[in-house]
């Protein structure tokens, strides 16, 4: 299966904004050794902080542009809220374990102190909601610009899609292949970039 077109410009923004949120950061301190190897890493509560190559690709897929808001499901350490509010978005993650919540918001303020002082927009902004049990991101809070999910829910995430704005994006695991959803006109559009991706199953 081919790789879907991705324009040089955007790879290397995805780059800049992965090297300024160092992954070490959003790791336990157990294993932040293993900070620089390219595999997903456990961070306890049956999550993991996911393969850097993994999410450098799907970045590179949302396309995220400064000024939009962008929803980040299953945020879980934070590592890729971060990158996201370094792509100069309004980053808002949402995860449903609380213990993650509260180390994931709390390495994000790590990170924005050390970056970006005490400004209180971009990186320093970003932040990670609970999830509602039974609710899949955050409708309430919706239309988003870009959604990034970092689990698999076995299919197409439908409820999801439906909290996109016209002419925003989606970039999901759905059965270990990677979907980019587009919404233009109303309606949206899926498209396969490649197969053989592992995450974790997306809970409600």
């Amino acid at each position: 299966m081919r790789e879907l077109p991705v324009a040089p410009e955007t790879v290397e923004r995805v780059r800049a904004a992965m090297r300024a949120a160092d992954r070490r950061t959003f790791l336990p301190a157990s294993v932040r050794q293993l900070a620089d190897v390219d595999r997903p890493i456990g961070i306890g509560w049956d999550a993991t902080n996911s393969q850097p190559s993994t999410v450098a690709r799907m970045l590179e897929l949302l396309d995220v542009r400064a000024g939009q808001r962008v929803l980040d499901v299953g945020a879980g350490s934070g590592w890729t809220t971060a990158i996201l509010a370094e792509l100069g978005a309004d980053a808002v993650g949402v995860e449903l374990v609380p213990q993650l919540v509260e180390r994931g918001n709390a390495n994000l303020a790590v990170h924005a102190a050390a970056t970006h002082g005490t400004a209180p927009t971009g990186a320093a902004a970003a932040r990670i909601r609970p999830a509602v049990p039974g609710v899949l991101g955050l409708p309430e809070e919706g239309p988003w610009d870009r959604i990034l999910v970092s689990a698999d829910f076995g299919r197409t995430p439908d409820a999801l899609v439906a909290q996109l704005a016209e002419g925003g994006r989606m970039v999901a695991p759905v059965a270990g292949a990677m979907q980019v959803v587009e919404v233009r006109d109303g309606r949206a559009r899926t498209r396969t970039d490649g197969i053989g991706y592992a995450f974790v199953p997306l809970r409600e």
